[in-house]
């Protein structure tokens, strides 16, 4: 962990957990506003999705390569480079005048987040040590990410009614200001490595390739459907590079992913767990939204207002779960969270088509929130636990990616289901079924993630860094036995 005069944890925190915030938002801001976009710009019906797939499968092919280069260059600067580029690109997203120029911004916004994203995480473990102010840390950080994106569904919903579309991509810009503000202010630069490494190139060209094509794959199924040829071309490829890519990292010196991180069942679990979490939680956010629209008969704003309990709840649990972390281990939240937010989606799946947003939207969202709250916050403690400095990005970029993952292949998959069992009709009765079916198989998924926790992560605090492949013998982990 690097330590300078300059350096000052609360202003590292603030700058961490605002970019955080940002990055998320724009996950969920402008679905509300597509509608619109597609008036605005004359986007063709199946063209108006990559809006929002784009930025997903830039963000998601880039992160193992963004988390490796904060660990080999320096991190303040690919956290100012990310946040800038990311400024930049929601001004000209804000500006576009036709359906390509959008989606080139959105593209940008996706490399620059894959930048910051980790960057933050990673700037957080170093300069918090592990223990009860590393977990106040990755609390507040995990509150605001979860805050950002349910939060980025009442933005949307308002500024898209009330100020226009365009205000969904140009929020980002004062937002991306303060973060960029507070560098200056006490983020420190950092200490170049003590043996300078080349990046992995061939691992990083696999690695992007290997994800980017995976989130390909699965984001398009909404409209070509899982029984494509080209579906199925696409994850074939993306096996094939995957594949390469763990055969090219167990043998490079200075590999992309070292292999031997995923050997610390505190890593491997964790990751396992937030790619089930956010499988969960982003179907709940889809579905949810789908029924207050397309049911329910609620507006934009309307729509978002509506999901400020769900914030509410998520900052709830995160706080709590802080508590819980700061004196036990992350399995003391993470269980009873997992299987808290399995018992709200199960509420959820009662949602009926004469309800109402009391009776079947405000109960099940308050208990989904602050279980899924519960469980986001300490499973970054998790995923960088026994993580040495030198790989704080490496295991940020990592941890990032299960997630972003986990959402993109959860929701495609629910999203097909539901599509599949509700079939040609579109009467409110029919798709209050397929939303109904979806949500209650992620709450399936939440029953899964608390079984990972309870079956893979360790019992006890493991607090000695993974180690490289080159230390001894003696000091390898492999986590700590339950």
């Amino acid at each position: 962990m690097y330590k300078n005069s300059r350096e000052k944890p609360g202003v590292v925190l603030a700058a961490a957990a605002i970019a955080q915030f940002v990055v998320a938002l724009d996950m969920s801001v402008v679905n509300v506003a597509l509608p619109a976009i597609r008036s605005a710009l004359g986007f063709a019906p199946l063209d108006l999705s990559w809006v929002v797939h784009v930025y997903a499968l830039a963000f998601g092919g880039l992160l193992l390569l963004g988390g490796r280069a904060c660990d080999l260059y320096c991190r303040r600067r690919m956290f100012a480079l990310g946040l800038a580029v990311f400024g930049l690109c929601s001004l000209a997203g804000g500006l576009a005048q036709t359906p390509w120029q959008l989606i080139a911004a959105r593209a940008g916004q996706g490399v620059a987040a894959a930048a910051a994203a980790p960057a933050a995480l990673a700037m957080l473990t170093t300069t918090f040590p592990e223990g009860p102010r590393r977990v106040r840390a990755l609390g507040v950080w995990s509150a605001v990410n979860a805050a950002g994106g349910a939060l980025g569904v009442l933005a949307g919903g308002l500024l898209t009614e009330y100020a226009g579309w365009r205000w969904v991509m140009l929020i980002n810009l004062p937002i991306v200001g303060m973060a960029l503000a507070l560098i200056p202010a006490g983020v420190p630069a950092g200490t170049a490595p003590a043996r300078r490494e080349k990046l992995d190139s061939l691992g990083a060209v696999l690695a992007t390739g290997g994800v980017g094509l995976l989130v390909l794959g699965v984001v398009r199924t909404d409209t070509l459907g899982w029984d494509s040829p080209s579906i199925w071309a696409t994850l074939a490829t993306a096996s094939v590079l995957l594949t390469a890519f763990v055969l090219v990292e167990s043998r490079a010196d200075a590999p992309l992913l070292r292999l031997g991180l995923l050997r610390s069942r505190w890593v491997a679990g964790a990751n396992v767990l937030v790619f089930l979490a956010a499988a969960g939680q982003f179907t709940a956010f889809y579905f949810v939204s789908l029924y207050m629209q397309q049911v329910l008969g609620m507006g934009p704003a309307a729509t978002g207002i509506a999901f400020l309990p769900f914030s509410f709840g998520l900052i709830a649990g995160t706080v709590v779960a802080t508590r819980i972390t700061a004196t036990r281990t992350p399995r003391a939240s993470l269980v009873p969270g997992a299987l808290l937010a399995a018992a709200g989606l199960a509420w959820f799946a009662l949602i009926s088509p004469d309800g109402s947003f009391l009776g079947d939207v405000l109960g099940p969202s308050l208990v989904t929130s602050v279980g899924a709250g519960l469980v986001l916050a300490p499973v970054a403690a998790a995923a960088t636990t026994g993580v040495a400095a030198r790989e704080a990005g490496m295991a940020s970029g990592l941890m990032n990616s299960s997630r972003q993952l986990g959402g993109s292949i959860g929701l495609a998959a629910l999203a097909t289901i539901a599509a599949h069992h509700t079939g040609t009709a579109t009467g409110p009765a029919a798709l209050n079924d397929g939303y109904a079916l979806g949500l209650a198989i992620a709450a399936a998924v939440f029953v899964l993630a608390a079984v990972v926790a309870v079956g893979v992560l360790p019992r006890r605090r493991a607090v000695p860094p993974v180690p490289r492949s080159t230390d001894s013998v003696e000091n390898q982990l492999e986590g700590t036995p339950s």
